[in-house]
């Protein structure tokens, strides 16, 4: 065991710094006054105090991209990076549901709307639902995100038919203070807080106390002969209020049954029969406020597969959504504040969508398409992460294992390009933003080219991320009971093929097409393995580094048009022009073209200086492609090509140089050895044919 263990004293006192300090406190109403005269935010709905907890955590500007990426979804620190989102599209739905929610908080709408995460298997919306729901818990126990509710007191003392157990009765609908004040005196308390409140929006407030509360504020009234003051201080007191998914205060999440199993009781609340022989059935008492548009009041109301629910259902939720109030049987209609959220699959949108019976209810949410990664890199971020939190310390993932499994993704979810001139792999990497500053490719076209072909929006089909991963964790355990401590490529193409017809998420009549992508991947990863094992064979980073210098020195004397010294004779002469080409050609760049890429990494060399960042062509992709092309022509004349191809042919010591040299790009020994006899026969084969 390292480091030192903590005691229960010390796990004791780390718990109890962790809650808020008035947490079982019990303060008066004029307490509560003074407390919102001093911090106005206290008294926020649940859109305003959503929308405040997505910028607390902590915001950046995408520039790029032109949207607010949120760090508890980018870094998730509460979390040490466990539930990190990734991918541009990702980013932008999150961007796009936090807007919603901030258009609510100022009154703009959406606060009437359901939040419609809409979205494939997979892809990541319920996760994001419930990453909220886990902040929306931490940030209600600090002091920016506190919230107050109240409790009757000392019923028994003044209402002669109360039941002893209920002397003491915290708000049904854990509502904010404030609504204890009738609408007139609220409303002026209410214009002095916006007076000195510091937010994009006002606090408003016009909710009616629940049945029950009013009920008591009825009966205490009559008694203190209207004398508010006497009821508040007497009678109430005020108490911290903290959400708690698992104590359904504050945050519920609601999922559909069997229709003969469920009951709109279950949103809206029931009798409550243990009281009904006390107060009798009219009596506000004997209602049991348990449903869960009651529980969420506050905070998050969360709808999981929410247009599965019967459309009986669904109706509840249009006076949810446009009135803000529900209205539990037999009872009058109950005020709710709450951002309801919902998540959906496409099958089931498709249907309400065309049921002309559902038009208000559709009429009622906004729809934010939570789609699949189209970056492959993006995506290969999400199995390395589930591997980050996984127990597979002594597992090697070789190198584009992860890439090729995101990119296979990527490819079942975009459409196929209208031009000829662009591949679909290469669309993918266009998508990949890996597409050279000369490439003739237009990537913002090629993205509205697959909306308009896709039927909703690229990436709201294909396979699916959690497919993928299922994959890897099964080839992982395959490897592991076979002996092998290493992931390579091929076996993660080997499970693909061998489960995608088995795997239920996956039409039928796409998998001819999936495997024709796998034929692809397979492809792009034997080009990178071949390209891995040349580096092997006969690239010197020093000597990159060196020609790199050269190139550069006799790149900037070819556009200042001037003269540079002979490393030999030391004589000054014209930048060596068949050098120069040497290196283009390596990227097929043509003799028109050549000004253009000279003048690219002239500009790249130049503003890197002004950075303070020293040249190295390592750090520009294009230049060190070039370089290493160039480096294995020059060399590729002294390598034994017939030891690739039989291993007779091939002493130790050489095949432990190639191995070390591909270890130091990140293979394992074995997983080197396995691409040498996978590439290295390629390689040779190319070389000697030539």
């Amino acid at each position: 065991m390292n480091g030192e263990i903590e005691t229960l004293e010390e796990l004791s006192q780390h718990y109890k710094e962790s809650m808020p300090a008035d947490l079982r406190e019990a303060k008066s109403f004029d307490w509560y006054l003074q407390e919102l005269y001093d911090d106005p935010r206290i008294a926020r709905n649940a859109h305003q105090r959503v929308a405040d907890m997505f910028d607390f955590y902590g915001t950046e500007y995408n520039e790029e991209l032109g949207i607010v990426e949120y760090l508890m979804a980018t870094e998730d620190e509460h979390h040490d990076g466990e539930n990190v989102f990734y991918g541009r599209e990702i980013h932008e739905a999150i961007h796009e549901f936090v807007n919603k929610v901030k258009s609510g908080a100022r009154g703009l709408g959406p606060e009437k709307r359901i939040k419609l995460l809409l979205g494939p298997v997979g892809s990541g919306k319920s996760h994001f639902d419930w990453l909220v729901r886990r902040y929306f818990e931490d940030y209600t126990l600090r002091d920016e995100g506190r919230m107050y509710t109240f409790r009757w007191v000392n019923l028994g003392d003044i209402i002669v038919d109360q039941d002893p157990a209920d002397d003491v009765v915290k708000s049904p609908m854990d509502q904010d203070p404030l609504v204890l004040l009738p609408q007139e005196q609220r409303d002026v308390v209410i214009d002095q807080l916006n007076q000195v409140l510091d937010a994009p929006y006002t606090i408003r407030n016009d909710q009616a106390l629940d049945p029950a509360s009013e009920f008591y504020m009825d009966k205490l009234l009559a008694h203190y002969d209207d004398d508010l003051q006497e009821v508040l201080e007497n009678h109430v007191e005020i108490v911290r209020l903290v959400a708690s998914e698992n104590k359904r205060q504050c945050i519920e999440t609601f999922e559909p049954k069997d229709k003969k199993n469920q009951d709109e009781t279950e949103l809206t609340g029931d009798v409550n029969y243990s009281k009904l022989a006390i107060y009798g059935e009219s009596d506000p008492r004997a209602f049991d406020y348990s449903g869960a548009f009651c529980n969420a009041n506050r905070g998050i109301f969360s709808g999981e597969e929410l247009l599965k629910l019967q459309r009986e259902f669904l109706y509840d939720f249009l006076h949810a959504t446009q009135e803000q109030t529900i209205k539990p049987k037999n009872n009058p209609r109950i005020d709710i504040d709450q951002v309801i959220v919902g998540r959906t699959n496409m099958p089931e949108y498709r249907d309400k969508k065309g049921d002309e019976k559902m038009e208000a209810f559709n009429d009622r949410t906004k729809r934010i398409d939570f789609p699949y990664i189209l970056e492959y890199e993006q995506e290969s971020n999400i199995y390395r992460k589930m591997l980050r939190n996984a127990d597979v310390p002594n597992m090697h993932i070789e190198p584009h294992a992860m890439e090729m499994a995101g990119l296979f993704g990527v490819l079942t979810r975009i459409e196929e390009p209208d031009s000829e001139r662009i591949s679909l792999v290469q669309k993918a990497k266009a998508y990949n933003g890996e597409l050279d500053d000369g490439d003739d490719v237009d990537v913002k076209k090629l993205r509205e080219e697959g909306e308009k072909k896709a039927d909703i929006a690229e990436g709201m089909y294909g396979v699916s991320a959690r497919f993928i991963g299922d994959e890897i964790a099964e080839a992982i355990m395959n490897s592991t009971h076979r002996g092998r401590d290493y992931l390579s490529p091929l076996t993660l193409f080997n499970h693909f093929e061998e489960n995608l017809e088995n795997h239920g998420s996956i039409p039928e009549e796409n998998l001819e097409r999936y495997y024709r992508y796998l034929e692809l991947v397979r492809e792009e990863y034997k080009e990178r393995a071949i390209e891995d094992v040349r580096h092997a064979l006969a690239y010197d980073l020093d000597e990159i580094q060196r020609q790199g210098e050269k190139y550069m020195d006799h790149v900037m004397a070819y556009i200042d048009d001037a003269t540079i010294e002979d490393e030999l004779t030391g004589r000054e002469q014209d930048p060596d022009e068949k050098f120069l080409r040497s290196v283009e050609e390596r990227l097929d760049i043509p003799e028109d073209r050549k000004d253009d890429f000279r003048q690219e990494v002239s500009n790249w060399v130049s503003r890197r200086a002004r950075e303070g960042t020293s040249f190295n062509p390592q750090d520009n992709d294009r230049l060190r492609r070039a370089l290493e092309r160039k480096l294995w022509e020059d060399k590729k004349h002294n390598i034994n090509f017939s030891a690739l191809v039989s291993a007779n042919e091939l002493d130790d010591d050489e095949r432990n140089a190639w191995v070390d040299a591909l270890v130091d790009q990140g293979y394992s020994r074995e997983g080197a050895r396995e691409v040498l006899e996978f590439a290295g026969a390629e390689v040779a084969k190319a070389e000697l044919e030539d």
